[in-house]
This record gives structure tokens, sequence and C-alpha cells, in this order.
């Protein structure tokens, strides 16, 4: 069984909202809507009663996560919402009558109605692309490669990030600081977009029952998420 999922390393997001807004160009998102947000978590103190510098921050990427059992399939009246065959959840817009009840359950608040056409929207996985192959848009837009898509049944190590810049092009050098940068941090080069990680350092956002899809890593931070 398919179970396609998207895994943001949170040490790598620097909150440039480019996930964001390339979802909203691709999908159409009405103005004032959002299908993919980036909330900032922090400054926190390291320790209790710490101050800058000691310090950390970092942004959670928030939106709809393709629950295994998603609580707005079950309240949905007329089965618009649904879990397709590769385990996303979807919704048929001409079965959609706009009731909101799929928005009232979902526990992310990530569901809005689409006041012009009077029914509920969200995050589609941008199904029309990775049908066809490719990745969500949100994760191919990704600069930091801090964005991953895979099949959570194959495991996160086989997701996928946006291609790495050949050696030689002006890309590549332009990358050269931040390699390194983020090989401080992650330990890791750009042949290895998800290693290393530990089973303590990967993170959901809170189950209420719904089992949430996405994955989070953290490392040598407090996740301020919900639970692991």
């Amino acid at each position: 069984m398919t179970r396609y999922s998207i895994l943001t390393d949170l040490n790598k997001c620097v909150g440039c909202l480019a996930c964001s807004i390339g979802c909203k160009v691709i999908n159409n998102v009405p103005v004032g809507n959002y299908w993919n947000k980036v909330l900032r978590v922090g400054p926190n103190p390291r320790q209790e009663g710490g101050q800058w510098p000691d310090v950390y921050t970092y942004f959670l990427t928030v939106q709809c996560q393709h629950c295994a059992n998603p609580a707005c399939v079950s309240v949905c009246p007329t089965e618009a919402s649904h879990v397709a065959a590769d385990g996303t959840v979807q919704i048929d817009k001409s079965k959609c009558i706009g009731c909101q009840f799929c928005a009232m359950a979902c526990p992310y608040g990530v569901r809005y109605l689409n006041e012009e056409e009077r029914v509920v929207e969200k995050c589609t996985l941008c199904e029309q692309r990775i049908s066809q192959g490719e990745l969500p848009q949100c994760v191919a837009q990704c600069g930091g490669r801090a964005r991953f898509f895979g099949d959570l049944d194959q495991g996160i190590e086989s997701f996928e990030a946006p291609a790495a810049p050949l050696e030689g092009d002006k890309s590549y050098e332009a990358c050269a600081d931040a390699r390194i940068k983020l090989g401080d941090v992650t330990g890791e080069g750009w042949e290895y977009p998800v290693k290393p990680y530990k089973d303590t350092e990967v993170y959901h956002l809170p189950d209420v029952g719904n089992d949430p899809s996405f994955v989070y890593i953290l490392r040598n931070e407090k996740w301020q998420g919900g639970e692991q």
C-alpha cells in the first residue's frame, strides 16, 4: 500500500516561504487562504531563564497531514472527502456541498471554504504532479532542500528532494558556504538528503486518533509542535 508523505528537516528550513508561495501560484489558491503555512516557533530560551543569544528558533510548515485515519473523511456527509488509492486525502468538488463539517473536524485548521465556488479546499499534495512522477510544488521549490517527498511504506530514507546542484554550475558555487554550514548542523552532504537523524529526532503533529502522515526532523533543539 502506498502512503505518500512530506518530510521537513527543520534544521534546514530558513522560513523563506518559497514553499507557501509556490503552492499558492500553482494551485491558484485564493488571496487570504493558504494550503501551506509557515509558522515561526521561537525565539525560545535553550535553558530556563536563558536570554539572547542563548535562544533558538525554527520554522514549522503546517498543511493537510494526509492522515491515515482522517477525521475530515469520517464526518463528510457526501463522501466528497475521501482517501485515494495513494493514501492521500482528496476532495471531490462535484460532491462537496460546502457544509464545512470537515473543516471543523480537522485538528490542524488547514481547510477553508472557497467563497466563490462554495466548496472546501486544502492541500492535495499536488496530485496533478505526483501522478506524473514529479515532486509536489512545495518540495520542488525548496531552495534549501529542507523538504522531501516519498512513500512512508518505503521508509523516510527513500524520500526525494530537489536535485542537488552539479559541481561546476554557478548554483553549486553559490551554495558552497550553505553546504558547509548545513553540514555542521546535520552532518550530511548533498548526497544524503535526510540522514543522519536519531529516532528521538523524528516528530509528528499531535495525533488525536487521526494518525498524521507528515514527518518532521529536528536536531539539538526542543520540539514545540505538540506530541512526538
